[in-house]
């Protein structure tokens, strides 16, 4: 166990300036472009569903299970109280997650504690793994906790660095687009179910508080991730 907590707790030499500039311009071309979002979205739909289910326990809803697919969207399932606090928490959750694990992720990397914030993701993923409800969310999880592990068991703490850098950025990045694509298809009339309007019929404020609300969550939990990552810093 010494040795495990030392392993964990093991602290890495910080990253080059470029290192981190390179992988903050990666980040950003795979949330820009059409064709690498589209291949990449499924890992932001883990961190959102992983948030509603994380929300749900907190909040002692029944959690029934998660659903991940194809096209990557994706579902959790609770019971309990249609309204209240734990209802709402739950819900808010879902666009919460991904830009705050983000900034957890940030503050790990500035720390160096690469290691720790890799075993982290797999013990995220494990968690998930037990409440997903079909094969392809099953599929996923085992392919990205499969990718993780491989990572931190044989790759060279060079390469660990830069992709712990590219996944805080990709989560910091991708945290604000699918905000801004709700709200296209709240305008078209396409999101009736989405979390902001469950929310609106759950609570006295209107939808767009809530899109407002994490868009500005968000963009505040980037900025602070990029200044613990600042290269220049």
């Amino acid at each position: 166990m010494d040795k495990l907590w030392a392993h964990l707790f093991e602290v890495q030499r910080d990253p080059d300036p470029w290192v981190v500039l390179v992988s903050a311009l990666a980040a950003f071309a795979i949330v820009s472009f059409r064709m690498p979002w589209q291949l990449s979205r499924g890992l932001i739909t883990i961190a959102h569903e992983g948030g509603h289910a994380l929300a749900a326990l907190l909040t002692r809803r029944k959690l029934e299970g998660i659903r991940l697919h194809s096209d990557t969207s994706g579902v959790t399932l609770t019971r309990g109280r249609p309204n209240g606090p734990g209802m709402v928490l739950t819900a808010l959750a879902g666009y919460l997650a991904p830009p705050l694990l983000g900034l957890a992720g940030a503050w790990l990397t500035e720390q160096g504690l690469i290691t720790l914030l890799m075993w982290s993701v797999l013990l995220f993923l494990v968690c998930m793994l037990l409440l997903i409800r079909n094969a392809y969310g099953a599929l996923i999880l085992l392919a990205t906790g499969g990718a993780v592990f491989a990572l931190s068991m044989y790759a060279p703490d060079d390469v660990q660095q830069i992709v712990a850098l590219v996944a805080v950025w990709f989560l910091l990045f991708g945290g604000i687009r699918p905000i801004i694509e709700l709200q296209r298809k709240r305008r078209r009339r396409q999101a009736r179910d989405s979390d902001a309007d469950q929310l609106a019929r759950i609570t006295f404020l209107p939808g767009g508080f809530y899109v407002l609300f994490f868009l500005l969550v968000s963009a505040l939990s980037l900025a602070y991730g990029a200044y613990l990552m600042n290269p220049l810093a």
